[in-house]
């Protein structure tokens, strides 16, 4: 993510995190966070995913960089 501080702010301010809810797995929490700025910040589930990338396509600031696990392999089932 390029800059986590800009969804405890402007982002929040002008959408209300729309992360938390378009993510159909809750990857993309904002918590209260008395240390920050904005008193809230942001967490990254990123065991959540499921990698259906609408994160990537619908982050309104492009902030979020949708990467494929594990190098582009997928993920490595051996005992299917």
């Amino acid at each position: 993510m390029a800059d986590p501080s800009l969804c405890a702010s402007r982002c929040a301010e002008e959408y209300g995190n729309p992360c938390e809810h378009f993510c159909p797995a809750a990857v993309y929490e904002m918590i209260e966070d008395p240390a920050a700025p904005t008193g809230r910040s942001l967490v990254v589930h990123s065991e959540n995913c499921v990698h259906c990338k609408t994160c990537d396509v619908v982050d309104l600031y492009q902030q979020i960089t949708w990467t494929t696990p594990e190098s582009g392999g997928g993920p490595d089932y051996t005992l299917m």
